[in-house]
């Protein structure tokens, strides 16, 4: 048949998609509303500037200004258009694992929810190891061995069962965390003022020191990404039509000048010291500048944002857990909810135990990990998100990104080849972690698909029709 037909075909069956399961099932208790749900992706994005650090000791303070002033409009605003139309088209917790779905089938969403939730969990582990980071400086006795896991591990399962309290309790919290996280940065940026020499900003590199590009574009990556993890919580969103695009450009605003003025502050106020420039330094300038009350505070804004970062990254992946078992993908269990707080309780203690398993890694491997599965997922994003406006042209959509195909085509592009640039630059450990997770996806989708259900082993959720295994010709 021909695509108006299928189309057509779509939305008079829209009501049966598997989005609608997961809003369905959210009505009886509270949603998040905008203010919440903004500090929610700035965490999940961003946090601050911590961890920002390393770009200036990779390629010096004028790489580093450019890239967290262009690269938001090369990655993140691409990426933070297309999130906008298929989260309110496809309003359910599912998120990108729905629009891979739609567009090319079970398969496809099953393999892109497996990538997004271990470049998830993976960096609910970086979150964990950054903040110890900064607690070291204040407590030596954290600074390696057996009391540093055990301090990540702790840390870890606190939150954790913090998040199991419930979404709006997260929700309200990450505003206060947000907040407090950022007034040690406009503090540093007010008593920077008087030292600031602006000459400073077009340093290059110092003498005899080589600018390391994969830490460089591994950390604005890492920094300015993970913006389409608000979508796992589109079914709980109060009018997720409205409030997505609004909350999107919003935390957009202010992930960019929360880099960018703590960047031009610390490099302009005093001399360059590169190897100086690792995670957090920060608290170090703070002292230089202001003495040792503001490198005490800006390191208690660190563990505030830690624990932002770790609840906004945490809720994203249970809630894509839960949408998965709506979809079908994985079993009936991940979508029960507590009864106390309405949390979905198993999709949390999957996500924490996976991160306390991956604690052991170093935070240099950790982001490279995080990386290469998130980019892997993200190509795959591109190409879902090209294909339904190719083949659904006349489906409604609440927000729509305002190109036609041949300008979605290259709004995707760049991002597309930074995205294989980021993949070349994996080592062989990335490498290893990303196959194996890769061939554990798939053997798993087989043996749920063609012999658990078969078997009646499990119970997974009937999604209904499935609309796109129909003929597209």
């Amino acid at each position: 048949m021909g695509d108006s037909n299928y189309s057509q075909q779509l939305l008079d069956h829209q009501e049966t998609l598997p989005t609608t399961k997961a809003a369905s099932a959210s009505q009886n208790h509270k949603k998040l509303s905008i203010i919440p749900f903004i500090f929610l992706i700035y965490f999940e994005v961003s946090g601050g500037a911590y961890g920002a650090e390393a770009a200036v000791g990779a390629a010096g303070p004028l790489c580093s200004i450019l890239g967290f002033l262009i690269f938001p409009f090369l990655w993140s605003i691409p990426e933070a258009l297309i999130t906008a139309e298929l989260a309110t088209t496809f309003p359910g917790n599912g998120g990108y694992v729905i629009w891979a779905h739609q567009a090319f089938g079970p398969f496809w969403g099953s393999l892109i929810g497996s990538w997004k939730f271990l470049s998830g969990v993976i960096n609910l582990a970086s979150c964990s190891v950054l903040c110890i980071e900064y607690i070291k400086f204040v407590l030596p006795l954290f600074s390696c061995g057996a009391s540093r896991y055990f301090a990540v591990v702790s840390l870890a399962l606190v939150l954790s069962f913090l998040n199991y309290t419930g979404l709006v309790v997260v929700g309200y919290t990450a505003i206060l965390l947000g907040i407090f996280s950022l007034v040690p940065f406009i503090l540093l940026a007010l008593v920077s003022i008087p030292n600031i020499d602006p000459s400073r900003w077009i340093s290059l590199n110092e003498d005899r020191v080589k600018t390391d590009w994969s830490l460089f574009f591994n950390t604005l990556f890492w920094n300015l990404n993970f913006w389409d993890n608000a979508s796992s919580l589109a079914g709980e969103v109060d009018r997720p039509q409205k409030t997505f695009p609004k909350a999107l450009f919003s935390a957009g605003l202010l992930t960019c000048l929360a880099y960018l003025v703590p960047l031009l502050a610390a490099t302009g106020a005093i001399p360059l010291k590169q190897e100086n420039w690792v995670n957090g330094y920060f608290a170090d300038v703070a002292q230089i500048i202001a003495g040792k009350w503001l490198m005490i505070f800006l390191e208690i804004g660190a563990v505030l944002s830690s624990i932002g970062f770790y609840e906004a990254q945490l809720t994203s992946c249970a809630y894509q857990l839960l949408g998965m078992a709506d979809l079908g993908v994985l079993p009936q269990c991940f979508s029960v909810r507590s009864k106390w707080f309405n949390t979905p309780w198993l999709g949390i203690l999957v996500s924490t135990l996976i991160t306390v398993a991956v604690s052991s890694m170093n935070f240099a491997d950790l982001i490279s990990s995080i990386n290469f599965l998130y980019s892997l997922a993200m190509l795959l994003e591109f190409a879902s998100f090209l294909w339904l406006r190719r083949k659904l042209p006349m489906m409604e959509r609440p927000f729509r990104v305002p190109l036609e195909l041949p300008g979605l085509i290259m709004m995707c592009l760049i991002p597309s080849g930074f995205l294989v640039y980021i993949m070349s630059l994996a080592n062989g450990t990335v490498l290893l972690v990303s196959s194996v997770v890769s061939a554990l996806t798939i053997l798993w989708y087989f043996m749920t698909n063609h012999f658990c259900k078969s078997n009646m082993w499990n119970h997974f959720n009937n999604v209904g029709p499935k609309l796109m295994d129909q003929d597209l010709d």
